[in-house]
């Protein structure tokens, strides 16, 4: 039987497809038994010489004493050490993490529970693994966790006592792919796709000047995603920058592809060299949903009355981050009647904007101080006269209220001729990505 496995893995098949042999040469069945025998043993490809008998073949049995030495770097008389590793599931306290790493040392989990240095192991990410050392008896030697902020929290036990230090991790930055489809939510979508937040608000960014993600999302919306992932140790320790996304919303597509020109500036651009950044954000916030929208005549809730509603309002919850909504300055900053916490923003051609009822304000910011689109700028609150959080925004034109939700805004300048040969030779390896996603999508819906 044993001759008849190596024969298997030794023999080239002649009925395997081109695409098979493409894909490494062994179907399906072939790959499992290669998976497996490796825990036997080295497993080496070797040929047997035509006519050869291997029915007596002679056979004989051979045993020997093996001395076995001391543990490798352990000292004689020392205490035995084993390592254990796993990998924290949903639902995962300290406490079930620990049992599964087979701690059982009252002293080291109090420390664990109240130390202030180990509070990133609080944050306990499904998927990230936490590796322990410990005596025979439970007793923990030392704990290693790659905390959320990509760092390696180090716990050692040094005498009788544990200590706990962060350090920086050596990372080998690697280039992912990800694409899913959503039915409920995008933060769904993207859970279910693998991918962290923080690449869901930069799809939700790179796209928010050409779908309103908080009114134009649909069942069956789909996602394309290459982005940067940052490993150590075999380990993904953060994810990066999206370099290329693709996005189907109602049945229209739209791809960007990420591109830095020589003096360092970066931004997202259409295959044909369009910049996908408009003069100003559909939305100054995130997500949300609108509450009440821009209106000549509304019922007011707390003054009982009919007025105009010169803006928009986003229903949000406190302390939701608010965006500038496009490059400008700093007209005012502070508390203003009805509107509570406010921030005005002078862009340029005219053009204003007014975030309303804020909770608080971005550190730092003050009166003629430049922002960037995208910066933030305060966050969600129920200052003034409101019933509840949530943002009132307002855009101006040489000081005349108009519709946010109806203004066209203008796109932001495209690739020059002097860095479209670099932008083309950039990006075909992009798009090229995009198209294998897209490819095994169709191929998985067949």
């Amino acid at each position: 039987m044993e001759n008849e496995k190596n024969a298997i893995v030794a023999e080239k098949n002649p009925s395997l497809t081109a695409r098979d042999q493409q894909r490494g040469g062994v179907s399906t069945p072939k790959v499992a038994l290669l998976a497996a025998i490796p825990l036997l043993g080295v497993v080496a490809a070797f040929g047997i010489a035509p006519d050869t008998s291997t029915e007596h073949v002679p056979l004989q049995q051979v045993i020997e004493d093996i001395p076995l030495g001391a543990s490798a770097g352990s000292a004689p008389g020392a205490e035995t050490q084993y390592w254990h590793e796993e990998r924290i599931q949903r639902g995962d306290t300290i406490g079930s993490l620990l049992a599964r790493l087979q701690v059982d040392d009252p002293d080291g989990t109090a420390y664990l529970r109240s130390a202030r240095h180990v509070r990133s192991l609080y944050q306990l990410v499904p998927g990230r693994t936490v590796r322990a050392v410990t005596t025979s008896q439970g007793r923990l030697v030392s704990l290693r966790y790659l905390t959320s902020d990509g760092l390696e929290l180090i716990v050692e036990r040094r005498g009788n006592d544990l200590v706990a230090r962060e350090q920086t991790l050596n990372t080998e930055p690697r280039l992912l792919m990800s694409s899913g489809e959503i039915q409920t939510s995008l933060f769904e979508a993207t859970d279910a796709a693998g991918l962290s937040d923080a690449v869901a608000v930069q799809l939700v960014d790179i796209f928010s000047s050409e779908v309103d993600f908080h009114r134009d999302l649909r069942p069956g919306d789909r996602f394309a995603v290459v982005f940067e992932g940052f490993y150590s140790n075999g380990e993904l320790v953060r994810t990066g920058r999206i370099t290329a996304a693709e996005f189907t919303n109602a049945g229209r597509t739209y791809r960007a592809v990420y591109f830095q020109d020589p003096q360092g500036r970066g931004g997202y651009y259409t295959p044909d060299g369009k910049n996908m950044r408009k003069a100003f954000l559909r939305s100054p916030l995130e997500f949300s949903r609108i509450s009440s929208g821009f209106s000549t005549s509304r019922f007011h809730p707390i003054l009982q009355i009919w007025r105009e509603h010169k803006g928009v309002d986003y229903a949000a919850p406190t302390g939701a981050r608010v965006k500038a909504t496009a490059d400008g300055y700093v007209q005012f900053v502070g508390r203003q009647g009805g509107y509570g916490n406010l921030i005005l923003l002078r862009h340029a051609n005219g053009y204003g904007t007014a975030y309303g009822h804020l909770s608080a304000f971005a550190r730092g910011l003050r009166v003629g101080q430049h922002v960037n689109q995208g910066d933030i700028i305060g966050y969600v609150g129920s200052t003034g006269l409101a019933t509840g959080p949530h943002l009132h925004y307002e855009f101006r034109v040489n000081g005349l209220h108009q519709n946010p939700l109806r203004l066209a805004s203008p796109p932001g300048p495209p690739i020059t001729t002097q860095v479209k040969s670099a932008f083309e030779e950039g990006s075909r390896a992009l798009l090229d990505r995009l198209n294998l996603i897209h490819g095994m999508n169709l191929a998985a819906m067949n």
